[in-house]
């Protein structure tokens, strides 16, 4: 693998429960039809936490607010040493509003479903990666880290002002 090249792809989800129901996309997929926590990619130059609440709007069309951060996950999908893709999931728990009407879904979402605990379990072979289940059994275990486990560095040198800080 060209280590040059290679970078993780960093991934925000969202946990919502409501009255023992979790909020869930079915979205297209290349392996079709696939159920899935509200998620998506971090954009250049927004936080997670502005991540989650973006990807969560635009997938479900209810605003949420991150109360806890559940896990950080990370998947590699490939074989070991060669190319693939990499993925770490900062998956956040909280609460949504009421769902915004005419607001229009991500195109590759159908709709937005409310399963139980046990209907996501018996559909467990539509789930769009093992991290579905993990991530809410992870939360039902009370798993939670405050928000401000996470920090987010507002300003950082420009090009020419100096070498980028090393983080380790």
């Amino acid at each position: 693998m060209n280590e040059q090249t290679w970078a993780p792809h960093v991934t925000v989800a969202a946990i919502v429960e409501r009255d023992g129901r979790f909020l869930l996309v079915e979205e297209h997929t290349s392996d079709g039809l696939r159920l899935n926590q509200p998620a998506g990619h971090l954009e250049a130059g927004e936080t997670l936490h502005e991540a989650v609440v973006r990807e969560t709007l635009e997938e479900t069309a209810h605003a949420f607010t991150p109360e806890a951060l559940v896990g950080v996950y990370m998947t590699h999908f490939g074989t070991p040493g060669e190319s693939g893709a990499t993925y770490v999931r900062f998956t956040y728990c909280g609460s949504v509003t009421a769902e915004a009407q005419n607001r229009a879904l991500d195109p590759d979402i159908v709709r937005t479903v409310w399963m139980s605990v046990d209907e996501l379990r018996a559909a467990s072979e539509r789930h769009r990666t093992p991290l579905v289940m993990r991530c809410v059994d992870d939360y039902l275990a009370g798993k939670r880290v405050p928000l401000d486990f996470i920090q987010t560095h507002a300003t950082a040198p420009k090009a020419g002002q100096g070498a980028a800080p090393r983080m380790n």
